[in-house]
């Protein structure tokens, strides 16, 4: 762990110039996790080619210590303006800062800094950036979040009966991923059923699943603060009817046309299309309204990110989700989404949860 954490902090050290700041401060959980190797909920990270410190409270002193072996500890006393004076003690003449994290409140302390003339440079998508490529390590701890998932996920087609409400089968999925090893839920469960389906982020309710129903089970394991991200639909019922079926297998089509053909060499934007051109050449486009597919690590969704707006070419060692859908408010939705690693050969499904909507019972 030692020196997969001093190579990050080598990795960082040597982007500063080319994003043409002095120092980052770094307070988002997710970057500073990744940089210091610390999970506590509070801290500053401060970087420049000479210094590396992680600020924090009484709280994580010690954990401080333990975690984070290549970083200078410093004491924070939550006394007023004390973090302003430890970057002011500390800060370079041009300083990159985390401009999607940070509050407005918190840029208006620091502008107020006096030790030291400071230009601040927002560097978020290119810091981010450094995290799209995993390790093996974290290739490791995604596929154990990854088989956790598959194996509540499979259990679907046994848990989900008629009468039972959105949030009972989300709760028993949750249950079964925590007895199963997570550590917590890599975001809340969405089951939707019926008409709710046509809503990509719902939130269970007490609606109750009914025979010939869609259910969309969209969930995720952490495991050592990294995620999974799984989908699949299912159909309340031994024979699906008509509609469903052909609104299934569009997707899954769409889907494994990305799936085979993604490969190195490929923008965001291309791999996006893969999918997108198949479900518009069945007349569903605008059914399909958000982006193919996006990063996952520490953060459910990442830095990068499979939609038309994307144009740079994806890395090797990348790992994300690929998630088409139709959704028709006036009947439900489909979606069936995988998680997958990127390398020289193309993909690589680290979902092994079989593509079964029929439930019988």
């Amino acid at each position: 762990m030692t020196d997969m954490l001093r190579g990050r902090l080598q990795k960082l050290r040597a982007s500063l110039a080319e994003w043409g700041v002095d120092a980052i401060l770094v307070g988002s959980a997710a970057n500073r996790r990744w940089l210091t190797g610390f999970t506590g909920s509070a801290g500053w990270v401060l970087v420049s080619q000479d210094e590396a410190i992680l600020a924090t409270d009484f709280r994580y002193w010690e954990q401080a210590q333990l975690e984070a072996p290549e970083f200078a500890i410093f004491r924070l006393q939550r006394t007023p303006g004390e973090l302003e004076d430890f970057i002011g003690d500390h800060a370079r003449p041009i300083m990159g800062i985390e401009g999607k994290h940070l509050s407005l409140d918190e840029f208006r302390r620091f502008r107020k800094i006096e030790q030291v003339d400071i230009r601040w440079k927002p560097i978020s998508d290119q810091l981010e950036a450094l995290r799209d490529v995993k390790s093996a390590e974290e290739i490791f701890v995604i596929r154990q979040a990854a088989a956790i998932t598959d194996l509540a996920m499979s259990q679907v087609n046994q848990i989900a009966r008629p009468g039972m409400t959105e949030k009972e089968l989300a709760w028993r999925l949750e249950r079964t991923m925590r007895e199963a090893g997570a550590d917590e839920l890599a975001f809340p469960i969405i089951v939707a059923t019926g008409r709710n389906a046509a809503k990509p982020h719902h939130h269970p309710t007490d609606q109750a699943l009914k025979e010939g129903d869609s259910i969309v089970v969209d969930m995720g394991a952490a495991v050592g603060g990294y995620r999974s991200d799984l989908t699949r639909t299912f159909y309340l019922g031994a024979e699906p009817d008509e509609k469903f079926l052909t609104i299934y297998n569009l997707v899954w089509q769409a889907q494994q046309n990305a799936i085979d053909n993604t490969r190195l060499g490929l923008s965001g934007a291309d791999v996006d299309s893969l999918a997108r051109d198949v479900i518009s050449a069945a007349g569903y486009g605008a059914a399909f309204g958000h982006g193919l597919g996006h990063g996952v690590g520490l953060e459910i969704h990442e830095n990068l990110r499979l939609s038309q707006q994307n144009k740079e070419r994806l890395p090797a060692g990348a790992v994300f989700s690929i998630e088409p859908g139709i959704y028709l408010p006036d009947w439900g939705g489909v979606r069936i989404e995988d998680l997958v690693l990127l390398d020289d050969n193309g993909l690589t499904l680290l979902s092994q949860c079989p593509k079964t909507p029929a439930i019988s019972f």
